[in-house]
């Protein structure tokens, strides 16, 4: 294994359609499940879950953060993600951006400075009526350790680069503070291939995460580092672009995020970019404007042809959950207790989710699970996979096993 996995955008519990668990005891736990070492706090701008950082974590003195109680082997990040909301140049903008910061007293400066412009309490997720532009100055003179990244770059409503609300350029949404965006976050509808397009994306990182709003989700998406779990040095790591340190993402397959295609819910419409030109990028069934996806964008935007690799980029490794895989092969619902119960059986026999995903041979695995899901976790690694992209909030779906292969499968006896 690298020396850590870092998943650095959650939400809490106080942003809104989020898991009443998602506290940082119970995510440490699952962050522990998972395999990873780093995670992100999310919400730090709420006034509450702020004071419940401050009761249940204690800084390590470099930056991160451990439980005061019970298992400290997880670190945590103080992490928040805010919407700016607002009109420039023809159209309402609508931008998420994640700030990251090292100390509880950076965080009340930030929320000191950002309760003036808006309701902090209202959500996990707070919303500002100032320009995107104004945020990188405005948190970098609180503190210059503070980093700041626009999130799931390329999500129709909410980023920087979408189709209903962002722009086309950094540097048109940030103005001078460009100067201080090192990475972008490339969301579960895109992955690395997909941002390399853009030769202007070069001289940023991009980093992938979960977005996270339930704790069986954390992880979908992450970064593998080999570097000291220090926040200091992890910025350092993502800001330099350095290889050497920062080994590769993780990705969801991107066809699996909910707008990775264009389409109309609604109508069950889904359409490739190129079926949404032919049809003007209206729904054929009701004559409304069709949601248009993170492909559509980029190939809109881009400068490359797919398959371009730059020098420098950092790649990545694209991966199912591990209870997705258990589902299809037992052919059971992922929220059911028969996956529940063979993913945690999985897990203490592999030690945890992305060991067995990412490290254990085939032998190892048949060592205590069944062969089909051997052969799931096998054929996920080799990408030999059939999804039907998401498009207009519907998710993805992934299709490991051919029809005639699933025959029902014995659970494993433990």
């Amino acid at each position: 294994m690298p020396k850590f996995i870092a998943d650095l955008h959650v939400h809490s519990k106080y942003s809104r359609a989020t898991s009443k668990d998602m506290e940082v005891a119970i995510m440490a736990r699952w962050a522990k499940l998972k395999g990873i070492g780093v995670l992100g706090t999310g919400d730090f701008t709420h006034p509450t879950y702020f004071w419940e950082l401050t009761e249940a974590l204690e800084p390590e003195g470099n930056g991160l953060f451990v439980l005061k109680e019970g298992d400290r082997e997880v670190r945590f990040m103080l992490t928040t993600e805010v919407s700016n909301i607002y009109f420039q140049g023809d159209r309402t903008r609508k931008i998420h951006t994640l700030i990251f910061a090292p100390s509880f007293e950076v965080v009340r400066k930030i929320n000191r400075t950002l309760r003036e412009y808006g309701k902090l309490e209202s959500d996990g997720r707070p919303v500002f009526g100032f320009p995107a532009r104004e945020l990188p100055k405005m948190i970098l003179s609180i503190s210059e350790d503070c980093f700041i990244v626009p999130a799931h770059a390329w999500t129709p409503w909410f980023s920087i680069f979408g189709a209903n609300s962002g722009f086309d350029t950094i540097r048109e949404c940030f103005g001078e503070g460009e100067n201080d965006i090192f990475a972008l976050e490339t969301g579960l509808s895109s992955d690395p291939g997909m941002n390399w397009r853009l030769s202007a994306l070069d001289k940023v990182a991009l980093i992938s995460n979960s977005d996270a709003h339930s704790p069986s989700k954390i992880g979908r998406e992450a970064n593998v580092f080999d570097c000291s779990m220090d926040y200091y040095e992890i910025i350092d790591v993502i800001k330099n672009k350095d290889k050497t340190r920062f080994l590769h993402t993780i990705e969801f397959y991107p066809q699996e995020g909910k707008y990775h295609y264009d389409g109309h819910r609604a109508c069950k419409v889904l359409f490739s970019p190129e079926e949404t030109k032919k049809h003007g990028g209206r729904c054929p069934v009701c004559n409304r404007p069709l949601t248009v996806g993170v492909m559509h964008r980029v190939e809109a935007l881009a400068d490359r042809e797919a398959g371009f690799t730059p020098e420098n980029a950092i790649p990545g490794v694209h991966l199912v959950p591990l209870q997705e895989i258990i589902a299809e092969a037992l052919g059971l619902g992922v929220g059911t207790g028969g996956v529940d119960a063979e993913y945690r059986h999985l897990i203490s026999r592999g030690g945890s989710e992305f060991k067995i995903l990412l490290d254990l041979s085939r032998v190892e695995l048949a060592a205590f699970t069944t062969p089909r899901i051997v052969e799931g976790i096998m054929r996920v690694r080799e990408g030999r996979l059939t999804i039907v992209p998401g498009y207009d909030g519907v998710y993805g779906q992934v299709k490991i096993f051919e029809e005639e292969e699933m025959k029902p499968e014995q659970i494993s006896l433990f």
